[in-house]
């Protein structure tokens, strides 16, 4: 009775821990460490209670309908990009991110909300990874337990990196500034280390992860296994600039898994369960958040107040630029009707018609704003290997190319560029593929690329910012000045 009553209460606080945020605090009311450590690790079982607590924290709504986790995170750095444009002000949501104002502004509860996040992961994580071996049960299930933690560990630091420092310069000593590394639940007051130490790191624990994943067979793709440790190493790679470690890790992250098919990428895009996908969370009936979902936002066909009045629209030169016979053409419309849709689905009543607007995510239906949010997918890695292959000069990069895009398009011929012209091309297949999955900021932070939004569909009185230099100083998000009042050895960016 004792231990069932413990369990019980594990779970609680578990729940607790993830459903409270109050913005008074850092992190939270209900922290982590205020759980007895000898409950929350003392068996294997209660091991994954946290892992699977971590999984849930994903998607659930932190105290406001903009705040719908990792998808809130996703539509953030979609609307700071060129590629994503708001077709209205609508509710106002995630506007100041388009016009590049929350990301500076370290008073805003939304530049708050990733870092306040990321860190409750990092510190469920450390949890597991610091109290597993005194965990009773199975050794593969606390290794099972342990990789899926490290893999959240460094999937968090990283995301943050990118965010609130400066980029990562290949070939440099990367001494500027980074984000505190949390390795204990302590979360003690740290100085900011350096990027390189960042980056150090996150590619240590992913390299214990897929040791301790090794033979790991997940229940579903809401879970981690050894692939998603390996894509995740192809995507820091690329950062980097480290191009044949990317290139071998996104090629070995996707065995097992498959492209698919042109009538499932129109029809049912959004299913986790695809051999396309690798990692995604599902949103159970019972666990809809309704208006903060990443389908209450980026959908077509949810009935929000959101998309009735601001359906999310494609940038209309890089519309035009798609080929006809390419499948992905189809999932955006210049007319704005959609009347090719999905079997079965229907557009919002009363909802406004605006041009190049995007029916590539579905929901579950008008009323029901479920939709499973991917994180990552196979095409990823092949544009990883590409990209890297290419610029390293290797001749195989237009083969692996044209491997991935002849499934998209029957009449796509291998590339004879090379070069920067094939770079240019893989990059250009990379913005049609990744669309409103949260990746163009990212790459074009990276790439140290200004951001231009001349010359298409975006409203200059909506945006406001058309033009950002590249390196210029709002290429970094201010730390959030609640993170500096709780740690005064915190240093604010520029």
């Amino acid at each position: 009775m004792k231990t069932n009553n413990r369990l019980i209460l594990l779970i609680l606080v578990f729940t607790s821990v993830f459903f409270n945020s109050c913005e008074k605090d850092f992190l939270e009311e209900v922290p982590t460490e205020d759980i007895a450590s000898e409950t929350a690790t003392e068996t294997t079982e209660n091991l994954f209670l946290v892992v699977n607590g971590i999984h849930r924290s994903l998607y659930i709504t932190y105290g406001s309908n903009r705040r719908g986790g990792v998808g809130a995170f996703m539509m953030q750095v979609e609307a700071l990009g060129e590629d994503y444009v708001m077709t209205d002000r609508g509710n106002n949501r995630f506007i100041n991110f388009y016009k590049w104002i929350d990301n500076r502004d370290a008073s805003d509860s939304d530049n708050l909300f990733p870092y306040r996040v990321y860190y409750r992961i990092i510190r469920n994580a450390n949890t597991i990874i610091n109290g597993a071996d005194q965990a009773v049960g199975p050794i593969e299930q606390r290794n099972a337990a342990v990789g899926q933690a490290l893999i959240y560990r460094a999937w968090a630091h990283f995301q943050m990196v990118q965010l609130y420092a400066k980029r990562y310069v290949p070939g440099e000593t990367n001494s500027q500034l980074g984000i505190p590394i949390s390795l204990t639940v302590d979360q003690e007051p740290a100085e900011r280390p350096t990027v390189e130490a960042v980056y150090t790191q996150v590619n240590k624990d992913l390299d214990d992860a897929i040791i301790a994943l090794e033979g790991y067979t997940r229940p579903n793709k809401s879970h981690l296994d050894k692939s998603i440790a390996q894509g995740l190493k192809a995507r820091i790679a690329l950062v980097q600039g480290n191009y044949a470690t990317a290139a071998q890790f996104a090629e070995i992250a996707r065995v097992g898994y498959a492209l698919m098919s042109r009538d499932d990428y129109f029809n049912n895009f959004s299913d986790f369960t695809s051999d396309e996908w690798m990692w995604g969370s599902h949103i159970q009936e019972d666990q809809t958040t309704f208006f903060s979902s990443y389908g209450s936002h980026i959908s077509r066909n949810f009935s929000s107040n959101n998309i009735r009045r601001n359906p999310k629209a494609i940038n209309s030169t890089l519309y035009d630029a798609i080929p006809d016979t390419d499948i992905r053409k189809l999932l955006f419309d210049p007319t704005g009707e959609h009347l090719n849709l999905p079997a079965g689905v229907t557009l919002p009543p009363g909802g406004v018609l605006k041009p190049y607007t995007s029916q590539k995510f579905i929901a579950e239906g008008t009323d029901d704003s479920r939709m499973d949010v991917p994180y990552m997918r196979v095409s990823e890695m092949y544009l990883i290997e590409a990209e890297a292959k290419a610029r390293m000069g290797d001749a195989s990069a237009a083969n692996v190319l044209f491997n991935y895009a002849i499934v998209r398009d029957p009449s796509y011929m291998l590339s004879t560029n090379t070069g920067t012209a094939l770079v240019d091309e893989i990059l250009l297949q990379r913005r049609w593929e990744l669309w409103g999955e949260g990746f163009r900021w990212y790459d074009l932070k990276r790439m140290d690329l200004p951001l231009n939004r001349n010359g298409a569909n975006h409203i200059p009185s909506l945006a406001v910012e058309l033009d950002i230099p590249a390196g210029d100083d709002r290429w970094q998000w201010l730390i959030p000045q609640d993170a500096i009042n709780a740690n005064p050895l915190l240093k604010q960016n520029d």
